[in-house]
């Protein structure tokens, strides 16, 4: 694996702290409100209730992979991504490769699903046309630093920890329309501060899952640029998909979102910070010629929108 560099380091230390404060603010967020309404047993069922569910949970990945109408790719099929993938993995000190999935879709992305014990990593049809050999190496490794990661787990538990404070946040307003009327009734005072806790909490803690997703963004820059010792081949492959990604439309839509309302950091800040890493010296791109790649099957389906943008 190459040596990071100190820049890179100070990096991965700022990812860490900002992860451990972002979920320890979640948590505290969660915990305050079932204390709130519950007391002492409503305090230890927001904290400890998520991470008991999630507990040995070796989270599958066919349920997405199945939503996106993802393929399997044999070794055969794609000779030059697995000896990339199984390069990149050995690098990462994976005791398992991922599996390779093909996704037929036009729009350009990849993503990782499952675990350490049950790794897949999906890469759709636009994203494997679009993209030169240098290129889809440092993707493969973003995705790579994911796994190692635990990345996957990681949102997982801040998801189970959001909506524990969005069932909290019900319950608690539930109550709050029930005992309003006989606090009128009698004089007596709600919690002003409690009230405001229970409308804007669910609020606060989709904001903080939404930076906790972009921190972890980060973090696999970071770590992509370990593995191939290129950061000039994941800056590409990230500008090229903010080029050719949807049309003008999207990118107008998209370019007026708050950045903090985003999952993903902007792309010119991902370049920024990879390029600067690269200025600092000291990596050597390493094992990205990988051709033969694959060569996909024609696909016919046109990207579909959702909210809060495109899929497939």
């Amino acid at each position: 694996m190459h040596r990071i560099s100190p820049l890179g380091a100070l990096h991965r230390l700022q990812n860490t702290l900002q992860t451990l404060a972002l979920l320890a603010a979640m948590a505290a967020l969660a915990g305050a409100l079932g204390w709130s309404l519950f007391g002492e047993a409503g305090l230890w069922a927001a904290l400890l209730g998520p991470a008991i569910a999630l507990a040995g949970h070796s989270a599958s990945p066919h349920l997405v992979l199945r939503a996106t109408r993802a393929q399997p790719l044999a070794p055969a099929q794609a000779p030059g991504l697995y000896r990339l993938l199984v390069e990149l993995a050995e690098r990462a000190g994976l005791a398992i490769v991922p599996r390779l999935y093909y996704v037929p879709s036009r729009v350009l992305n990849a993503f990782a699903a499952g675990d350490r014990d049950a790794p897949a990593i999906a890469l759709t049809d636009g994203l494997l046309r679009s993209l030169a050999p240098r290129e889809i190496a440092g993707v493969l490794a973003h995705e790579i630093a994911h796994v190692r990661s635990r990345d996957v787990w990681v949102m997982t538990l801040a998801e189970v920890v959001a909506r524990m404070t969005s069932l909290l946040s019900l319950l608690g307003q539930m109550l709050l329309v029930v005992l309003l009327p006989v606090s009128l009734v009698t004089g007596g005072e709600l919690p002003l501060l409690a009230i405001l806790l229970l409308i804007f909490a669910p609020s606060v803690s989709a904001l903080l899952q939404l930076a906790l997703s972009r921190t972890r963004e980060y973090d696999a820059d970071i770590a992509a640029v370990e593995l191939t010792g290129d950061p000039r081949g994941l800056a590409s492959a990230l500008d090229k998909l903010e080029r050719l990604q949807g049309g003008w439309m999207e990118r107008l839509f998209i370019a007026r979102v708050p950045k903090w309302l985003r999952t993903h950091p902007s792309t010119g800040e991902r370049v920024r910070r990879l390029l600067a890493l690269e200025r600092e010296g000291g990596y050597v791109a390493r094992g990205v010629e990988v051709e033969p790649m694959f060569e996909p099957p024609v696909v016919v389906r046109a990207p579909r929108w959702y909210w809060p943008g495109v899929w497939y």
